[in-house]
Order: structure tokens, then C-alpha cells, then sequence
């Protein structure tokens, strides 16, 4: 595990190998650090402009990657305590063809996200359990308050 805390959302920076006939982007191995099994992969599309979440889930660990477009995630923990709405982010970032990376969300963290490409925002999810909609909750987009996080 090399020292790394998987109670924490984290991003680990992927490869892309360019080749003359199209590239290779890396996404997840089993022998990644973040790799807590597998249950599902899934894509899921998020327009310009639009928000996606509130979402926590209580058991299943995320492991996003965005292979086209980009897309800004919001995570804070569902165990600080906050003023009112207002939350601070523990991770505020964008990624896809700037930045490829895979962000590791475990469970207990609330995430949203936005599509700030303009072009079409996908992300892949490789989740270690599979989709129930018991485990997670989920909150409109006015709940919480994330400065320079366009809500409405």
C-alpha cells in the first residue's frame, strides 16, 4: 500500500500512450493501490454546464476517470462538522485531457460534479461493489454551499 491513506480521496496520475493509430489511456489494474475489487464499471455522460450529485455512498469505493472531456469534482466529508450549508472541499478539481488522473473516493465523502467541457464529458467509474441504491443518499444541489460551485 506504500503508505497511502485509503480512508482519503486521492488522485494518482495515469498514463497515455500516444501511438500513430490511436492511444492507450490507462484507467485501473489490480494491482493499483486504489483497486478495492471489483463490482462494476460504468460511464456516465454530464453536459456543460450541468451538476451531477449530491451523492455519498456508504460502502462502495469510486475510482473515476475521465477519458473524454472535462469534469470538475467536488468531495467533502461527511464527518465535519459545518456552519449551516457552507462547506470547505477537502478535493476541488478538474480533470480529463489536462490532468489524467484517477480519483479515488472511498465511502463517507460526498461528491458532485461538473461538466466544464464543452465537448462531451465522460467519466468511467470503476466501483469495487455493484450498483444498490440503498447504500447511498443523495442530496439536491442547493444542500450544500461550495464557493465558485455554479448550483443554480
Amino acid at each position: 500500500m506504500g503508505g497511502i491513506d485509503n480512508t482519503q480521496p486521492f488522485l494518482t496520475p495515469l498514463k497515455i500512450i500516444e501511438q500513430a493509430q490511436g492511444g492507450v489511456m490507462h484507467g485501473i489494474k489490480a494491482s493499483d493501490h486504489s483497486f478495492a475489487g471489483f463490482g462494476e464499471a460504468y460511464f456516465s455522460t454530464v453536459n456543460f454546464g450541468l451538476i451531477k450529485g449530491w451523492k455519498l455512498h456508504r460502502k462502495m469505493t469510486l475510482n473515476l476517470v475521465v477519458p473524454s472531456g472535462e469534469i470538475r469534482f467536488v468531495v467533502h466529508s461527511a464527518s465535519e462538522n459545518y456552519t449551516g450549508r457552507d462547506v470547505v472541499p477537502v478535493l476541488d478539481v478538474i480533470l480529463g485531457s489536462t490532468q489524467y488522473s484517477r480519483l479515488t473516493v472511498p465511502p463517507g465523502y460526498w461528491v458532485a460534479f461538473e461538466g466544464v467541457g464543452r465537448e462531451r464529458n465522460i467519466l468511467l467509474n470503476v466501483a469495487d461493489i455493484e450498483h444498490e441504491p440503498s447504500e447511498a443518499i443523495n442530496y439536491p444541489l442547493d444542500f450544500f454551499r461550495v464557493p465558485n460551485f455554479h448550483q443554480f
